[in-house]
């Protein structure tokens, strides 16, 4: 269904550097269940990952990886939720980072066996994020084709004072939307953009609070959303146009969010 052939690694297959979204991760009840549903959407293949936390697996597309799916405790009533992840030269100094700042760490920093360190948190309005300082597992390379990651977005109360937070955190510069009734922010790593911060009120957020929404590429939106119904989940905004294409917000069948992106043509 999918094809990853695409460029090189960048830099030569080394760690991405600090700030860039590098990896994706779902933690979920059902395993199995859960890559029947990505892997007939995405066409994505899947093989262990580390085990000492439990059950996780890599999902690959066409050999290379592009996301991780782990097992809920079930003893610990957490969201199913898509969590990005940032990389780090130095987890444990991010972490104090983002403690300083007003953020928490809920998870870490600690070693996951010998592909990398990481850390889970959440900024000063609740969203949580990863932090990944990568060993043997580099992260996500493999972009800009059908069942990749494509864009990482928050969604937040208001975008400036969070914006500040990540920039802190990971260095980032910005680039606002000027206007009276759009509130967006820009992260940009050397001037590249990187990740986007929504500002909504308070309203929007009453189901689920502030939250990171992860887009994956897809190449014709209004199929990928039939796909999505009849494997099981569920639509929450249908296509639209956008600015940088059609995007869709759906739901896996476990409830987990994300957003179909077909880029313009």
């Amino acid at each position: 269904m999918t094809d990853a052939r695409g460029p090189a690694l960048p830099n030569g297959g080394a760690p991405h550097a600090p700030g860039t979204p590098c990896w994706v991760s779902l933690m979920v009840h059902g395993l199995d269940t859960t890559e029947e549903f990505y892997g007939a959407l995405f066409g994505w293949e899947f093989r262990p990952g580390p085990q000492q936390f439990g059950p996780y697996v890599r999902a690959l597309l066409d050999g290379r990886e592009v996301a991780g799916i782990g097992v809920l405790p079930p003893d610990r009533r957490l969201p199913v939720a898509w969590t990005p992840y940032f990389a780090s030269g130095d987890v444990d100094l991010t972490a104090e980072v983002v403690r300083s700042c007003g953020g928490t760490i809920g998870v870490g920093p600690l070693d996951a066996a010998d592909a990398g360190r990481l850390a889970i948190g959440s900024d000063p309005s609740g969203a949580v994020f990863g932090i990944w300082q990568a060993a043997a597992h580099l992260g996500t390379f493999a972009t800009g084709v059908p069942g990749t990651p494509a864009w990482n977005e928050l969604t937040t109360f208001e975008s400036a004072s969070v914006a500040k937070f990540y920039e802190t955190v990971f260095g980032y510069d910005e680039e606002p939307v000027v206007s009276a009734d759009f509130d967006y922010v820009t992260l940009l790593l050397d001037g590249r953009p990187v990740a986007g911060v929504h500002g909504v009120g308070t309203s929007v957020l009453r189901d689920r609070g502030p939250h990171w929404t992860t887009y994956f590429t897809v190449t014709d939106a209004d199929d990928a959303v039939d796909h999505v119904l009849h494997l099981g989940g569920q639509v929450l905004e249908p296509v639209r146009d956008g600015a940088h294409g059609r995007v869709a917000t759906v739901a896996d069948p476990e409830g987990a969010r994300f957003r179909l992106l077909q880029g313009p043509r």
